[in-house]
């Protein structure tokens, strides 16, 4: 019994070790690019209202756009942590080598369609007539190497599912340093504008997606022979298997995010300056759970393809637990900065002094947030995709759509009760996605029959 308890602990840490070695990187990465995010955001906003309504004004599109290849990403991990787990080279680079067809077909499709609509985006977004030239321009220009940004989210995902986080990490960090420094030539040396904004961001994608073809095609794992391609049928009907939930997911959410905003947007412009700054403002503690879900996801993925029942568990139960105490603290945190933070953001005590209210109220539920996205890592990285996108419709549009529609346009009520439809969006879907792991069957889910 002893050495049974003994083994069980060295495995519990080997996981652990890491768990964490996989993490890190990938929160290294997701913390220096929503910092430069916030520069940009600042660079650009020191040309003015109508400059930042150019840039921002087609945000919610350029989710909807990125949310296929991301989509496709969570497949091509999936896939391939499962066959780097059973040791299965050639299949791991038969994968590879659809993951690559996926990036040029993406490309070349949500590109070329892109590009076609951008003059019309910004009118369809209710921009204003001033903006939508401008705005026009920035779409297209950033839509022009969308093979670049697929091949940046897909092959990375790929990488990381050979579980090397850290070349991915190293790429995004040069891309996003490039993309600083070429707004500060672009935007105020050369005085190009909203142009020159767009302009560096599309030379930094450009830059990512070659680093990480070019890490891919090195990584041995996912490297095969030119002359040897040929589309595989299984392959690619597998990963649309895993892969169209996942971006029927972000589409639902988008979409849920839209009708959300236009509703706070109906309540005044102080109240709608605080609730979005605050939403920003907010971003930044997430950052440490999108690490650990993409190294949660390789790792299961890894588990199921050892049919390693140890693994998985330790896997499942040490992410749970490092992701509770890291939202915890992280709650903790945004509760007492709530204010500094948003000064941070905004001139206005009145916008400020909100949006600290509403931060600190959120600052609770931290920890239900955090479960979601962690338990939702291990569903795709078992390859289950659909019950996430039945827990995120039936959350977003029955709880926080639902009930801020009743408080804003029946009941009347403040920001605050808007925020509290929120934090029940955020606690159900935590609830109800981590029901499958409460049952019998899921505190005993065996790998070896997946």
């Amino acid at each position: 019994m002893d050495i049974e308890q003994t083994t069980n602990t060295s495995d519990k840490r080997a996981v652990l070790k890491l768990l964490v070695a996989l993490s890190i990187p990938t929160v290294l990465e997701q913390i220096l690019s929503t910092l430069l995010q916030y520069v940009d955001t600042a660079m650009v906003g020191q040309l003015g209202e109508q400059a930042t309504a150019a840039v921002s004004v087609t945000t919610t599109i350029t989710w909807l756009v990125n949310s296929l290849s991301s989509a496709l990403g969570v497949a091509v991990l999936a896939m391939i942590a499962k066959a780097v787990g059973s040791g299965d080279k050639k299949r791991a680079q038969g994968i590879a080598g659809q993951a690559l067809l996926a990036v040029i077909v993406c490309g070349v499709v949500i590109g070329g369609i892109s590009i076609i609509l951008s003059p019309f985006i910004p009118v369809w977004m209710g921009a204003e007539q001033a903006v939508q030239k401008p705005a026009s321009r920035y779409f297209l220009i950033v839509s022009l190497p969308m093979v670049f940004r697929a091949s940046s989210t897909i092959l990375g995902a790929a990488i990381r599912a050979t579980q090397n986080t850290k070349t991915p990490m190293l790429i995004s960090m040069g891309a996003n340093i490039i993309n600083a420094v070429l707004n500060v030539v672009f935007i105020y040396i050369c005085g190009w504008g909203v142009v020159g904004a767009a302009l560096a961001s599309a030379i930094s994608y450009v830059f990512s997606g070659i680093g990480m073809f070019v890490a891919y095609r090195k990584n041995p794992w996912l490297w095969w022979p030119w002359r040897k391609f040929a589309i595989d049928k299984k392959i690619l009907r597998e990963a649309l298997v895993i892969s169209v939930p996942v971006l029927a997911t972000s589409m639902v959410s988008c979409l849920g995010y839209v009708f959300f905003a236009g509703m706070v947007s109906g309540m005044g412009t102080t109240i709608f300056a605080a609730h979005s700054i605050a939403v920003t403002a907010e971003t930044i503690f997430y950052i440490p759970i999108s690490g650990m879900r993409t190294a949660t996801s390789a790792m299961v993925g890894n588990a199921l393809g050892e049919h390693n029942q140890e693994k998985f568990e330790n896997t499942r139960n040490l992410s749970v637990i490092i992701t509770l105490a890291m939202m915890f603290v992280s709650g903790i945190v945004l509760y007492f900065v709530s204010y500094p933070l948003m000064s941070l953001f905004t001139n206005s005590d009145a916008v400020a002094v909100l949006g600290a209210k509403m931060l600190r109220l959120v600052a609770f539920s931290e920890p239900f947030f955090g479960l979601t996205i962690v338990l939702e890592g291990i569903y795709y990285g078992l390859g289950r995709t659909r019950y996430p996108f039945f827990v995120e419709s039936g959350s977003m549009w029955g709880v926080r759509i639902l009930l801020t529609y009743f408080c804003v346009n029946v009941w009347h009520l403040d920001l605050q009760a808007v925020w509290y439809c929120m934090i029940a969006d955020n606690v159900c879907k935590a609830v109800l996605i981590a029901i499958p792991f409460l049952g019998k069957r899921g505190k005993h889910m065996n790998v070896r029959e997946e």
